[in-house]
């Protein structure tokens, strides 16, 4: 079991934001975000939950790893879990 949340460095609508993955499953990253973050799971960006800044170390403190948006890229690619764009590889099929 492995939650990863990146820097929050993403600006967007005046806030900073971070990236949060699961390099084992959606359904752990689903179950995580819902009893941990009280984030909806309409907020599922295909593969990553977006969590604002206020969020991170509340994500951090309940059990995600902080790591580089590289190596958090890099895992997601590894474990077969990054959706890619259309026109970029394909998409792998969801579980």
């Amino acid at each position: 079991m492995a939650l990863l949340i990146d820097t929050p460095v993403w600006p967007w609508r005046g806030r900073l934001w971070s990236h949060l993955v699961s390099d084992t499953s959606y359904d752990e990253l689903h179950a995580f975000v819902e009893a941990e973050l009280g984030i909806p799971r309409r907020a599922f960006q295909g593969d990553h939950y977006d969590v604002p800044e206020e969020l991170h170390e509340v994500a951090v403190a309940a059990g995600a790893e902080s790591v580089s948006c590289r190596e958090l890229l890099s895992r997601l690619l590894a474990a077969g879990l990054r959706l890619r764009k259309p026109g970029r590889g394909g998409a792998p099929a969801r579980p």
